[in-house]
């Protein structure tokens, strides 16, 4: 592993820490919000920045797991977060097994339009009919308890539980990326039709990327329903596909770290236009400030966020870029990103 990535998740690790010491009970709310999408982040990052596919339907993923999590909870008096966690994941990546084994035989566009396609046939189904209570949505009128009947009622003891998956995922996606089968998922992504002449059966491989990506989407999913207790079919609508997709290119594609950084910049300037103490009346056009934002970060900054560094370094220090660049893609094909 590199350097940077430790001090990264160093840094995380204390800045998550000193949230509570320090934050109030918005603010909380807010990082746990953040957090949960960045999970969500993390899931599509594995497939369009680790295996080049670019999926229009992860919000599909990230539904499902969320109204598993409220439809599931009223089966029982007193539901616990060991059952309907494991459960939102299955029904999650039971969904994905089934739209990728069909979208994954189409290519580019054409894969992008399919998943796409997927994704609004669940959103109608959740949205026309009353499995998932109509276009009102439902309440989780019973949050889940941890093993040992501990609460998640109160918004510190959620967080904690939130940051403890972030780092469970993080994990989880570091050792995928530095295996046989992440390099695979890499090699796929720079050339398929190579990987397919040294043997690889790569629609497995793919097939098996989206699957894991689907899950993570619906343990997303399940953490924000537990965390908001209310679910409506906006959840998995293009929108929020769209929005996921924007938070992974402005972090900055390839890297772990990328898909967080992305999320809590999202989020953050979602929170800075919607700030009536800032713009008074015009927040209600906070969508037209949001839009120009993201407009001028990827121009000025192609590589996302995650780039400014070699680009400070560049500009004051002198250096060229194009040396860490290089250090960046052998440390991807020999390892992955954190």
């Amino acid at each position: 592993m590199k350097k940077f990535p430790i001090i990264f998740l160093v840094c995380l690790f204390l800045s998550l820490s000193a949230i509570p010491l320090f934050g109030s009970d918005y603010g909380i709310d807010w990082m746990t919000k953040t957090i949960i999408f960045g999970i969500f982040a993390l899931s599509l990052e594995l497939l369009v920045g680790r295996t080049g596919l670019v999926c229009f339907g992860q919000a599909a993923f990230f539904g499902i797991g969320a109204y598993a999590t409220v439809i599931l909870s009223t089966e029982v008096d007193q539901p616990l977060v060991a059952v309907l966690l494991p459960m939102s994941v299955i029904l999650a990546a039971v969904y994905a097994l089934f739209v990728g084994a069909l979208s994954l035989r189409t290519k580019g566009v054409y894969f992008i339009m399919v998943t796409l396609a997927f994704a609004q046939m669940a959103y109608y189904v959740i949205h026309d009919t009353p499995v998932g209570g109509g276009t009102d949505g439902i309440y989780l009128y019973v949050k889940p308890n941890l093993p040992g009947n501990i609460s998640l009622n109160s918004s510190l003891s959620f967080y904690v539980f939130t940051v403890l998956i972030l780092f469970g995922v993080l994990g989880l996606l570091g050792l995928i990326t530095r295996s046989r089968f992440g390099r695979a998922l890499l090699g796929i992504k720079l050339n398929e039709q190579r990987m397919k002449a040294t043997g690889y059966n790569t629609y497995f491989y793919k097939l098996a990327a989206f699957v894991i990506s689907g899950s993570i989407a619906g343990l997303a999913g399940f953490l924000f329903a537990v965390k908001d207790g209310y679910v409506n079919p906006e959840l998995l609508s293009w929108h929020q596909s769209g929005t996921v997709l924007i938070m992974i290119i402005l972090g900055g594609l390839g890297h772990l770290r990328g898909a967080l950084i992305g999320a809590f910049a999202y989020n953050l300037l979602e929170e800075f236009f919607r700030s009536e103490a800032i713009f008074g009346v015009y927040t209600k056009h906070w969508h037209l400030g949001l839009g120009f934002a993201i407009i001028l970060s990827v121009a000025l900054l192609p590589k996302g966020l995650i780039g400014l560094p070699s680009l400070w370094q560049n500009k004051l220090v002198g250096k060229s870029s194009e040396a860490a660049d290089t250090n960046d893609q052998v440390s991807s094909s020999g390892g992955g990103h954190s």
